[in-house]
């Protein structure tokens, strides 16, 4: 190659070489400017909407859904992407009036701890355009109705227990000089205060569930372990009173939930129907899958319940044998807080019950997701078996594997049934 041709080449090179340096430098200048300048306001609005503690709809002059946050789907405002009837109504409402307007959006069917009193306001954003902000009032709600509750309860129940210890306690000073009488009295002291102690922590545990505190964050529970804790809760008071408790095979469900919390209401279960059986009358416990929900069935052939009294059974304090309650030194809120259990888990309690025949309580919870919908395990006859049919409502069915809950009791110790 020529001199001149090497020294043109070299000229080419340096003159490409400076032009992708600029080509380099603008695009670093365009991105640097761009950095600087940051998101639109268009932008942040659309972030601050989104990320509201407080859910917003945008609705059209014809009720459609425009916009909106997940903080309206989680408070119920949005469904299948349709607005909620109510707010429609209302927007439509704002649009002749150009007058904002509160609205009540609370759920109409309150599911365990999920919203249940929502305040919305419509606005006007004019073009026949329309704004939800609904605002989630239920926190301040629950801790009123606890606080209304628990002053209702205390100045109702603890007096009696309270005023009881102290009339003994004075019994046992006037009787200082007679051994049997301050044994005699002592005794019922005792008692009294047992009760008190467990009325207190029942009114506790119930105020916690019913109010606004926040519940233990939901964990896959096994239900067999649930079943197995209960009856080692249940076995010294079921063999004191000569009631063997049967349980079905083992069932491999689980749901997602609070194991303690569930421990307790499966355990008030078991405890009523031992202190409504009559000594050496059987009890029962059944597991299954009906309809994505698991159903933990307690069964028993005691004294039943009459059908004017099913549907308050469940009331704080109520006792449908009051006699019976103070002699088995009963609080009335063992099935009150079964039923807050279930609720706080997206379930129910339910009740089948004949008198002079035995009752059959139901504790329904959500399946764990993934779990296939099949019977497991069969319910052991506890009541007669004309009953369900004789009255139409869910009741035991054909008797299946049987075990005693001493058995199962042992089995807990070492980590769940087996």
């Amino acid at each position: 190659m020529t001199a001149p041709a090497t020294f043109a080449l070299a000229i080419a090179a340096v003159v490409i070489g400076l032009l992708v340096g600029i080509a380099v430098g603008r695009s670093g200048l365009a991105r640097r400017r761009t950095g600087a300048r940051g998101p639109t306001a268009a932008e942040l609005l659309d972030r601050f909407m989104r990320s509201s503690n407080n859910g917003v709809l945008i609705l059209n002059r014809f009720g459609d859904l425009v916009l909106h946050n997940r903080r309206a789907e989680a408070l119920g405002l949005v469904r299948q992407n349709q607005a909620d009837v109510r707010a429609r109504k209302a927007a439509e409402q704002v649009v002749d009036t150009d007058e904002a307007t509160e609205i009540d959006l609370s759920p109409l069917a309150v599911r365990g701890r999920g919203p249940q009193a929502v305040l919305g306001e419509v606005r006007p954003l004019g073009d026949g355009f329309t704004v939800v902000e609904a605002v989630d009032h239920s926190d301040a709600v629950r801790l009123e109705a606890t606080r209304r509750d628990f002053v209702a309860n205390v100045s109702h129940e603890l007096k009696t227990p309270v005023g009881a210890i102290a009339l003994l306690a004075e019994a046992v000073l006037d009787a200082a000089d007679d051994s049997d009488e301050v044994r005699r009295f002592s005794e019922k002291i005792l008692r009294e205060s047992t009760r008190l102690g467990k009325l207190v922590t029942e009114l506790i545990a119930l105020s916690r569930l019913q109010g606004a505190e926040r519940l233990p964050e939901l964990t896959v529970v096994d239900v067999d372990t649930v079943v197995a804790e209960a009856l080692g809760r249940t076995r010294l008071a079921a063999e004191s009173a000569d009631i063997r408790i049967t349980t079905d095979n083992v069932s491999g469900l689980t749901v997602e939930g609070d194991r303690t919390l569930l421990v307790t209401a499966l355990s008030n279960l078991l405890d009523n129907a031992v202190a409504y059986s009559q000594a050496g009358s059987p009890v029962s416990i059944s597991r299954k899958l009906v309809d994505g929900h698991v159903e933990i069935a307690v069964t028993d052939r005691g004294i039943g319940i009459a059908e004017a009294d099913q549907q308050r059974v469940f009331e704080r304090f109520y006792r449908a044998d009051k006699a019976r309650s103070r002699a088995t030194g009963g609080t009335g809120l063992g099935l009150a807080i079964v039923k807050h259990v279930a609720a706080n888990h997206g379930g129910d309690v339910r009740l089948w019950s004949s008198p002079g025949v035995g009752s059959t309580f139901t504790l329904r919870i959500p399946a764990h997701q993934g779990t296939d919908d099949q019977p497991v395990g069969e319910v052991p006859a506890a009541v007669s078996p004309a009953a369900p049919e004789a009255t139409g409502r869910p009741g035991p069915g054909s008797s299946g594997e049987q075990r005693t809950a001493a058995a199962v009791a042992q089995e807990s110790t070492r980590g769940g049934v087996s």
